[in-house]
């Protein structure tokens, strides 16, 4: 019995193994899935609508026309052609191609040419991909508002000749970082609390606690917003809400009891 169940296990064994070999891999990796006439996307998850594909390859070969820069689409969901997409584009170091594919946590994947790192860092393209390519802001935007204004990221930034961060402030980013602003405000308002008689700002001890209120306002308070954006409107609120952090906890009565208890 114990023979008999061990040779139907290892017969079922290798019929699986050989399934697995003998299965077909074009599915994953087939050239036979692409157009043949000459494209600049190829949506085979159709993300886009046939109006967008139109306008997204007009202006991907102006902009080539125009840079030197080759942008490709490639979207995809249960087929993919694969490496043979690679000479079909004849992608080299002066190519970006923007994988799309829905089947993973983030919408947004990207092949960059070597040439491109030394104007976008890599720290650019994973905070490119999480921006846009987030579930989030797929679920609430789709996924085809995803991959277009990625790319127009990407065409910005290659026309200023570079960039470090992506360009915009999403609201989400903005509100990080009044948040950070004001906390920053507070503790430099509680560190300039007088704790002497006649002593009206404890300047001492603002610059004690500088490195700690510093980095909350000018590393993620600031320097966020102006590296962004020119709006001057979320600079504005940031440094309202770091005064008004100040004041608050500068002006605490609270601080005034304790003041005159330790005197005491």
């Amino acid at each position: 019995m114990q023979r008999s169940l061990r040779w139907v296990v290892a017969m079922f064994v290798g019929l699986m193994c050989w399934s697995s070999i003998t299965a077909p891999a074009a599915a994953y990796n087939n050239p036979d899935l692409l157009p043949d006439e000459p494209t600049l996307v190829i949506d085979l998850a159709k993300s886009l609508t046939s109006l967008e594909e139109e306008q997204l390859n007009e202006r991907l070969q102006a902009f080539e026309d125009e840079s030197g820069w080759k942008l490709r689409v490639l979207t995809q969901y249960d087929r993919t052609p694969g490496r043979a997409v690679k000479e079909y584009w004849g992608l080299d170091d002066r190519s970006v191609m923007l994988i799309a594919d829905p089947r993973g946590g983030n919408l947004l994947n990207f092949s960059v040419g070597d040439a491109l790192f030394d104007l976008l860092p890599r720290t650019f393209w994973i905070e490119l991909q999480t921006r846009y390519g987030n579930q989030f802001f797929v679920r609430d935007n789709g996924e085809d508002r995803a991959i277009i204004e990625a790319l127009e990221s990407i065409e910005i930034c290659l026309r200023r000749d570079g960039c470090a961060v992506v360009p915009g402030l999403p609201q989400e980013q903005w509100i990080l970082t009044l948040i950070t602003s004001i906390v920053g405000g507070v503790i430099c308002g509680f560190a300039a609390h007088p704790r002497k008689s006649g002593q009206v700002i404890a300047w001492q001890w603002v610059l004690i606690f500088s490195p700690l209120w510093g980095i909350l306002f000018l590393a993620f308070g600031v320097g966020p917003v102006v590296t962004r954006t020119s709006d001057w409107i979320p600079l504005t609120r940031n440094i309202a809400g770091f005064a008004i952090g100040f004041l608050v906890a500068f002006l605490s009565p609270g601080l005034d009891g304790s003041s005159s208890t330790s005197e005491t």
